[in-house]
């Protein structure tokens, strides 16, 4: 074999210095850079990243003095947890989604508001005078918030329409589902909870918020490691089934996170994602999906959200199950994740 030529030499030279000057710009690795890009406070107040795809444990990130062992307050991501509790319940027979409330919430018994369904509680189209996403209010929870007696509150909101005609979101939808739950099995919903999902699931350390009357609260507001938010996800991932235990049936997580109602409003366009193409994010039993359309990508995720930044997301085109929490409550940042999900978190996955 003839010895390169001083042409060929060269060439090969000038290919490593180009490769070598796009490594030392753009950084090792997509994970090196969005570390980068966090220290520097372009993306403030993420707390916490974690993906896992295939089973494998591919990123696992704390910021802002956060550790792994840390609470983190859930916010509305929790609701997505309740819809998985309705699922186990309804797969125990306690009750279906079709049935009226009245069955169970015995206060609205000759009332119109005992129309309302299960399902109409679990898509947020109960008709209740509620609405917390476009400010056109009452937003409920935090008039709730201020009294010693929620249940009486709630059930003294009226209906603003007839149930099932339109998705306003609110969080008393979630917390009668809690209280449904808890009155069919005759367990509190902290009881139910640990029994049927998180004993299951391994998950030992965590906090209710404990509500005036005595339940968990079911809408929000309880306290769990991002590792076990991690275990959420890949149970909803893996179609109900942990690690060879069926905890809820394939049937309700397809039923469940089946969105088809439009809720005019897109994560990724408030994440303010240069070049990105918008579509509106649905709803289903309170799981959320939208397509993510940015360059090259287009897939669709399936996601828990709340306040803040807190994510448990689906990525079934990857087959991969992801978290995100964070701090910038009341903040268009919150959506920041969407932006760091089609940069560089789903071309690693990609690579």
């Amino acid at each position: 074999m003839k010895p390169p030529t001083t042409k060929v030499k060269n060439y090969v030279l000038a290919i490593f210095l180009i490769m070598t000057a796009k490594s030392s710009c753009l950084g090792q690795n997509p994970l090196e850079d969005l570390n980068g890009q966090i220290s520097k406070k372009i993306y403030p107040n993420i707390d916490a990243i974690l993906v896992e795809k295939k089973g494998q444990l591919v990123v696992e990130e704390y910021f802002n003095g956060f550790t792994r062992d840390s609470l983190h307050d859930t916010r509305s991501s929790f609701k997505s947890v309740t819809s998985l509790l309705a699922g186990i319940a309804i797969d125990h027979g306690l009750f279906s989604v079709d049935d009226r409330i009245d069955q169970f919430i015995s206060e609205w018994e000759n009332d119109p508001r005992g129309r309302i369904s299960v399902k109409d509680l679990l898509q947020m189209k109960s008709g209740l005078d509620c609405e917390g996403f476009f400010e056109i209010g009452p937003d409920c929870e935090s008039e709730m918030w201020e009294t010693d007696d929620w249940l009486e509150y709630i059930l003294n909101i009226p209906l603003r329409h007839d149930p099932g005609l339109n998705w306003a979101y609110t969080s008393i939808e979630p917390e009668l589902v809690g209280i449904i739950i808890s009155r069919t099995s005759k367990m509190t919903i902290m009881e139910f909870a640990r029994q049927f999902l998180f004993d299951p699931l391994g998950i030992k350390d965590y906090r209710w918020f404990i509500t005036p009357n005595g339940g968990g609260y079911a809408a929000g507001s309880f306290f769990m490691r991002p590792v076990d938010m991690l275990k959420i996800a890949k149970l909803v991932l893996n179609k109900g089934n942990w690690e060879g235990r069926q905890v809820v049936s394939e049937r309700w997580i397809k039923e469940s996170t089946t969105c088809p109602t439009d809720v005019e409003m897109s994560f990724v366009r408030f994440s303010r994602t240069t070049n990105a193409k918008y579509t509106t994010a649905d709803y289903g039993y309170l799981w959320y999906r939208e397509l993510l359309q940015y360059g090259n990508i287009k897939t669709e995720a399936l996601f828990a959200s709340g306040n803040g930044g807190q994510y448990m997301m689906v990525l079934e085109d990857y087959e991969t199950a992801l978290v995100f929490t964070g701090s910038n409550y009341g903040s268009w940042r919150g959506k920041l994740p969407f932006e760091i999900l089609l940069k560089y978190l789903i071309p690693m996955l990609e690579d």
